[in-house]
Parts: C-alpha cells; structure tokens; sequence
C-alpha cells in the first residue's frame, strides 16, 4: 500500500496554460482537492492575452510551497510550453493536466499506486469523461496493456490524464518541437518511450474529465490528418513492425476524405 499522504513532493504536474482565465480555477482547485498530496503543480502561461496569468498568480502567491508559475516570452505552442515545465519538474513522477479540465479526488492516488506497485510500467492512463457546457456527454473506453501493433492507428494513451516516471521522459528528451507533430505531439512521445523500452498501462476506471467540442472531430483541419498519417508511419519504422503496416498508416488520409455525416457516424459507433 502506498502511504499518499506523505509530505515528499513525489510528483510534479506540468500544465501548458493559454486563455483559459475563466476555466483555470476549476482545473487548479480538482488539483487541490486530490486525496493524494504529494505533488507540486508547475504551470507555464504560453503568451495568454486574457487573465490566464493573473489567475494562476493568485493561486500560485496563495500555495508558494506547491505551486511554481513561470511563463514563455510569446506563445510558442504546447510542446515547447511542457518542455519549459519539464525543467522544473524534478520529481520521480510526471503527471499532465490542462487548464480546461477536471483531475477526478483519487486521479493521482490511484495512478501513483498503480506504478509504485508495477514497476516494468513507466507509463499509466485513464479513459476520460468528455463533457461541455451542457454536461457530460462521452465516456471513454480503455483499460490494459496496448498492443504496440494498436499504436500504429492512433495514440495508446490519453495524454491529459497520464502519469509517467521522469526516467522515461528523460530518455527521449521530452517532447519533440515539430510543426509536423501539432495534434500529435503525445503519440509521438509514447512512440520514443517505447523505442527506449518503455511500455504503458491504461487504468479502466475513468479518472479525469476532459473540456470537449461534441462536434471537434469533423472540423479536423486537414493538415493534422497528415501528421497523424507521419507519426504512424514512426511507429513502423521505430518499432521494427512488418513492412505491410504501412497501408495501415493511410487511415487518417482516408478518413479525412470522408463526408462529414459517416464520418460522425462511424465515430459515435467507435465510441
């Protein structure tokens, strides 16, 4: 059993905050009210031109011993924002939020219990609640070991809600500063961890509550199809997988070339 109410700061949350001002509180008190303790909050303000950094000050002069606000020159993307958080964060674990969702109280109790007691994992997740101004309108499915074959049509663990050993982030360098990994910077992080050796694990209870547009997904800009078809082609070549997965890496590419309507219809039948 893992003692979380220890007072070692264990683990550091890295949050890439931009003109949230108004959903910040929230995201920051689901923080607070964890019932594990052990951890410090780094937030890193990328060039916000609402409130977002008065209200993270607020919070961050109330809490001086757990939380550390810093802040980029100009907005410079989520990437470069959590590599700017990675430099502070100097804990054995690493775990992401966003400034726009909800970490459920037993989200970090039960992810640092989960790798404490299963060591061969450097990676765990949670599928997410999806919800919008009107409440929750999705729950997310997962749970176990991904395939590394499953890695090539999309990425194997939901980014937000993830807990990683810094070793693990230290091996690959963080993540990869790309225009061509906009919308995929996380797939392309498991992609190198796993390279190194490193393998994940997805948690079946649902854990965290994620800020969603019920319509994002048929608006996808057709520019993120084709980095998502780049870093499939990654897992390929990186992990050494049989050359006929490469049709495989296609499916973004022909999913975008879908009519809007099936594409919705297919989507809500996957979920």
């Amino acid at each position: 059993m893992v003692d979380t109410s220890l007072n070692e700061i264990k683990i550091s949350i890295i949050m890439g905050i931009y003109n949230c001002a108004k959903t910040l509180p929230v995201a920051i008190e689901s923080i607070l009210e964890q019932t594990c303790q052990s951890w410090k909050l780094i937030m890193c303000d990328d060039g916000s031109k609402d409130d977002t950094y008065a209200v993270a000050e607020r919070y961050q002069l109330q809490y001086p011993d757990k939380i550390v606000l810093i802040k980029n020159e100009k907005n410079m993307g989520l990437n470069y924002t959590l590599n700017h958080c990675l430099q502070y964060a100097d804990t054995e674990y690493i775990a992401r939020m966003d400034g726009d969702d909800i970490s459920l109280p037993t989200r970090l109790e039960k992810e640092l219990r989960f790798l404490e007691e299963n060591p061969q994992y450097a990676i765990v997740s949670t599928p997410m609640i999806y919800f919008d101004e009107e409440g929750d309108f999705r729950i997310g499915k997962g749970g176990g070991e991904p395939s590394v074959k499953k890695m090539v049509t999309g990425t194997p663990f939901c980014h937000a809600p993830c807990m990683v050993r810094k070793v693990a982030y230290d091996a690959v360098e963080g993540y990869a500063v790309d225009e061509k990994l906009l919308r995929v910077e996380d797939w392309d992080l498991w992609i190198r961890m796993y390279e190194k050796g490193y393998k994940g694990y997805v948690l079946e209870e649902p854990l965290y509550k994620m800020c969603d547009d019920r319509n994002a997904t048929a608006r996808r800009k057709f520019k993120y199809r084709f980095n998502e078809m780049c870093v499939s082609a990654s897992v390929v070549k990186r992990l050494k997988l049989p050359f006929w997965h490469y049709v495989r890496t296609l499916r973004p590419i022909i999913v975008g070339l879908l009519p809007g309507p099936l594409y919705l219809w297919l989507h809500k039948r996957k979920k």
